[in-house]
């Protein structure tokens, strides 16, 4: 079973007409490109598509909240929200995202903007760096987030 655009498709409860219609167009491949999304960079920068890098840097700092206080915040690059990443349609999108060895927890990037699970980027431990890439099909304005799939605490380190 896939998510695709709202919609589950539970291949268990199709009848065979269909699973054959879903062939003679090309397979699910053709059908569902979303779900079979390329994300290799290398493959990507060979399309000849514009690529628009973006480095950022997982890490935890301490910022000034009312009443005198401060608060640990999880952060891209230090800011709250990230920085705005700004592309245009049909680019391809890399982003490195690399987290300082002394940062007490890892970090991932879940791009809503690429349409797919956050599983495809995981998480990136301190001391790493990570790199994805993904075509930005869809024009729009989206939000991304720390993310990841081993992440402990998911909940509370997105907030």
């Amino acid at each position: 079973q896939t998510q695709v655009a709202g919609q589950a498709l539970d291949i268990n409860k199709m009848d065979v007409n269909v699973l054959e219609q879903i062939h003679q167009m090309g397979g699910l491949q053709l059908v569902m490109p979303q779900a079979f999304a390329e994300t290799d960079c290398g493959a990507l920068a060979e399309t000849g598509r514009t690529v628009v890098e973006f480095n950022l840097t997982g890490e935890s700092v301490e910022l000034p909240i009312m009443g005198g206080k401060t608060y640990s915040a999880m952060t891209f690059s230090g800011q709250v929200p990230g920085p705005t990443l700004r592309v245009t349609q049909g680019d391809v999108v890399q982003m490195t995202l690399s987290i300082p060895a002394d940062e007490v927890t890892g970090h991932g990037n879940d791009m809503h903007a690429s349409q797919m699970s956050a599983g495809n980027f995981d998480s990136v431990n301190p001391g790493e760096t990570s790199q994805y890439c993904y075509i930005a099909e869809s024009a729009g304005v989206f939000k991304y987030h720390c993310s990841g799939v081993h992440l402990a605490g998911m909940d509370q380190h997105v907030l």
